[in-house]
């Protein structure tokens, strides 16, 4: 179990009441359901009230219950199988209470990716990707979907954008072949981690790229060789990654870059406004709720 955890426990135990005693109890041989439980549901699991839940997470050191229900899961995302965390989900969250517990969450994941990214770190990333020759993206697992839409984007800021095929290592370092001191590499990975996704970080560094690492923490493995790391809240509910505040993180970074080389994004969308309209591309929407004539 995580250490900074269980010593904040040792150190304040003289002082625990025999409640807050069961709760640390049920902390370290059931770290696992715990992290997926409400205050109250915990209150109920040990036999005491919700509001001695809550003293116990700040008599150890953090803000409230919610801090401390973070720690523990940062600490074991990147172990649960899908398989537990369907599974503790089902037992701690009621059936009519998902679709707030969810919202709830992202809503949750992306103000607390506000409070603690690095304004300093985003900035820097953005300034040595609006140098970048030709930017990669590299994203495994659900990452792909976060790579595929800031590939899209990019592709309207760049001439040159590839999103990597990360079906294996080998096919990896095969697109990467030409990449050098002029490129970048953007590497997307959240729990659980992707090797493939590590290895071309590290390939990009070793050949001299500017290498950004999206993800969710500095332990993070493609944090360690990454030049640029930029941090994001996600989490799971059930088997199902929440890449919501990842989303928001991307989304301010295309913008950043965009206005960054505002004189050829201007022209480019300029010159593709003309062919979408030129070709009809898009279907325009009549206020009556007719559709009308394309564009």
């Amino acid at each position: 179990m995580n250490m900074q955890l269980i010593e904040r426990i040792r150190e304040n135990e003289h002082s625990f009441s025999k409640g807050q005693r069961r709760i640390a109890k049920y902390i370290e041989e059931h770290y696992d359901s715990v992290a997926f439980m409400t205050a109250s549901k915990l209150g109920v699991t040990v036999g005491v009230s919700e509001s001695t839940v809550v003293r116990f997470a700040t008599e150890i050191g953090y803000s409230g219950y919610p801090a401390l229900q973070q720690a523990i899961q940062e600490m074991i995302r990147n172990r649960l199988t899908t398989v537990q965390r369907l599974e503790n989900t089902s037992r701690n969250v009621p059936l009519d209470r998902l679709l707030d517990a969810v919202l709830e969450q992202d809503i949750d994941l992306i103000r607390r990716t506000a409070e603690t990214v690095s304004h300093d770190a985003f900035y820097r990333a953005a300034d040595a990707l609006t140098k970048a020759r030709r930017v990669y993206v590299v994203g495994a697992g659900s990452s792909a979907a976060l790579a595929a839409f800031l590939t899209h984007y990019l592709s309207l800021i760049y001439e040159s954008v590839r999103q990597l095929d990360a079906t294996s290592e080998s096919q990896i370092l095969q697109q990467l072949v030409h990449i050098g001191p002029a490129d970048a590499l953007i590497a997307i990975s959240f729990p659980r981690y992707s090797k493939k996704v590590v290895t071309a970080l590290r390939h990009a560094s070793n050949s001299g790229a500017s290498v950004v690492a999206i993800t969710d923490s500095e332990l993070s493995p493609i944090a360690k060789h990454a030049e640029h790391v930029l941090l994001a809240k996600s989490d799971m509910v059930s088997f199902v990654d929440s890449i919501v505040a990842p989303m928001a993180l991307i989304n301010a970074l295309i913008v950043t870059i965009a206005i960054k080389k505002k004189d050829e994004v201007s022209k480019t969308l300029g010159d593709l406004e003309k062919i979408w309209g030129e070709y009809g591309v898009f279907e325009t929407v009549d206020p009556s709720g007719n559709s009308g004539q394309n564009i």
